[in-house]
């Protein structure tokens, strides 16, 4: 199929025809990307059941957070119990996965997980207006430390696990370890979940140094 567009001159069909062939390129590479995710082989056991705890205080066993389904995503907020406020990068982040869960609710479980008292989740949940937005505690547990969500000096980093659940019990199948590769363009390792980075790269200004606030 030939496309055209009004009034475009023939350098820039030149170029975006160029630039489109790259696109196609992209598009096979993650879907190769993707395939190889798929293919990892089971990751290791999770060595206990953490016991989170909901906005009200109840127990929530990681188990428990898989639902019907076998893949749970866990996303960690930066949110310590001392920080003041949350990440605004992470906040930017969630703000774009509210309205999807109850799509990916059909698909897989979600949770955010944050070493905060639920009490102060709670009050950053009616702020932010994530009202889909399934968050716990993980407060006195050792889960952000053993899936790279806390730093050996106890601060918080912004990681997205996921798990499978199967006869064998629950194993982890992959983590955005792409926060750790330095390169120019750190970290971006949940970019293809974050509609916000997304638009603005198919925009002349692209994404700048733009930093999103908190709302």
């Amino acid at each position: 199929m030939t496309v055209s567009l009004p009034n475009e001159s023939p350098e820039y069909r030149t170029a975006r025809n160029s630039l489109l062939a790259a696109e196609a390129d992209l598009r096979a590479q993650i879907e190769n990307v993707a395939n190889l995710r798929r293919d990892l082989p089971k990751g290791g056991r999770v060595p206990r059941d953490y016991e989170f705890r909901t906005l009200q205080g109840g127990a929530a066993s990681m188990s428990s957070l898989f639902g019907s389904h076998d893949t749970l995503a866990i996303y960690s907020l930066m949110y310590g119990s001392q920080a003041e406020s949350p990440c605004p990068m992470c906040s930017a982040f969630l703000d774009g996965l509210n309205g999807q869960i109850a799509h990916l609710s059909r698909k897989i479980a979600f949770a955010v997980v944050a070493e905060s008292a639920p009490e102060k989740l709670t009050n950053l949940k009616t702020q932010m207006g994530w009202t889909e937005l399934p968050l716990f505690s993980a407060l006195g547990t050792d889960y952000q430390r053993d899936y790279l969500a806390e730093a050996e000096d106890g601060s918080q980093l912004p990681i997205l696990n996921v798990f499978q659940r199967d006869q064998d019990g629950i194993h982890h199948f992959w983590s955005s370890e792409l926060f750790f590769q330095p390169s120019d363009w750190h970290p971006r390792h949940v970019d293809a979940a974050w509609p916000l980075w997304n638009i603005l790269d198919f925009t002349p200004q692209g994404r700048g140094d733009f930093i999103p606030p908190l709302r």
